[in-house]
């Protein structure tokens, strides 16, 4: 009979998997990954944050074989990522070295070097562009030609490398507290699981992996009340960050590409002690994250701050915080209720039969 039994649920399996891939392809149409490349930059950019992998064209076969679910083809990545050898560990790396695409300050309207609006969905008017569904290649063509033709300045007269940060600023000015250089090694939260009380280093790389929406939430409840932090947003930088790596025994550092970044930098407003007297400065919170990925970055370091300064509320709570923002943590474990459970389901029944029939007697 077991084996009768086994022998049905792969076979079953198997039929489910072939009725996946049909779904997938029933309607005789397919996308190639080129396409995804270059028409699902968003996406991709969450997908490779989420994953902690940064490779457009995996996230976009990863995006292609799950048919769009993003935490399917954040845990594709992920098991893939986890099979690759680590060749080499890059240096530290500056973000005022990044060629910068986008940046903007709301704390100050002019900043050394300008505000860079870049390439942003925030002023767009929220309405659905019905064009779009009869966009032909011509018009694509036609909208890349009118944008080429665009008079544009010259590249050369700006500056998009080596911009200041607007921190630098106000750090001159001592109004954001300063403290002993940590220099020791960052804790590797992919290579040993976490323990608590956890440090920086590992809360941070664990936020940037974390989902995207979760980051979001936990952002704005931040926002709403629980911890009453309210950040002026210092800086968002979007750019090419340079990645560099050393060889064993060679001081030399080699350049081996750049990577699409998102900085940001929010200063938060504290009341300290200075001999005796309250006085205000500024915290900072900060988040980074692979691709343009602005909204989780903003509300990461919002979520920085409140575990680096504790309090009384969820988002203090590294806890509560650092297990549930995991995309694979989080719906692994909601999605194996669907897995059999019929041993202690059957248990829990007869243990309620049995209370049932002792009550009735």
């Amino acid at each position: 009979m077991a084996y009768v039994a086994v022998r049905g649920g792969s076979e079953a399996i198997e039929a489910s998997l072939e009725h996946l891939q049909y779904e997938r392809i029933k309607h005789g149409e397919h996308v190639t990954v080129q396409k995804l490349l270059g028409t699902m930059r968003g996406f991709l950019d969450q997908i490779m944050s989420e994953s902690s992998l940064y490779s457009e064209q995996l996230a976009a076969l990863a995006m292609k074989q799950s048919e769009g679910n993003q935490e399917e083809a954040v845990f594709l990545l992920r098991a893939h990522r986890s099979t690759l050898p680590r060749l080499y560990y890059s240096t530290i790396t500056d973000p005022r070295d990044m060629f910068v695409l986008r940046r903007i300050s709301s704390s100050f309207k002019d900043i050394p070097g300008g505000q860079l609006l870049g390439a942003s969905h925030d002023y767009l008017h929220r309405l659905l562009d019905f064009s779009l569904m009869t966009e032909t290649k011509e018009d694509v063509q036609l909208k890349i030609d009118q944008f080429n033709a665009i008079e544009k300045p010259d590249k050369s007269d700006l500056q998009l490398e080596k911009l200041p940060k607007v921190m630098d600023y106000l750090r001159d000015e001592q109004l954001i507290r300063t403290f002993a250089l940590n220099d020791e090694e960052p804790s590797d939260v992919t290579k040993k699981a976490l323990s608590f009380p956890t440090n920086r280093s590992q809360r941070l790389q664990t936020l940037t992996r974390g989902q995207t929406g979760t980051v979001t939430s936990l952002g704005y409840a931040g926002l709403r009340g629980y911890g009453a932090s309210h950040p002026n947003v210092g800086e968002v930088r979007v750019g090419m960050q340079p990645i560099h790596v050393e060889i064993d025994g060679e001081d030399e550092q080699y350049y081996i590409g750049s990577i699409k970044l998102t900085e940001v930098e929010s200063f938060i407003p504290v009341n300290v002690d200075d001999e005796q007297q309250q006085v205000l400065e500024f915290d900072i919170g900060y988040g980074a994250c692979f691709g343009q990925n602005e909204t989780k970055a903003i509300a990461m370091s919002i979520v920085d701050h409140a575990l680096e300064t504790g309090g009384n509320t969820p988002i203090h709570d590294e806890e509560f915080v650092l297990l549930h923002v995991d995309i694979i943590e989080s719906t692994g474990f909601i999605s194996h209720l669907k897995m059999p459970h019929y041993v202690t389901f059957q248990s829990n029944l007869e243990q309620m039969r049995t209370i049932k029939k002792e009550g009735k007697r």
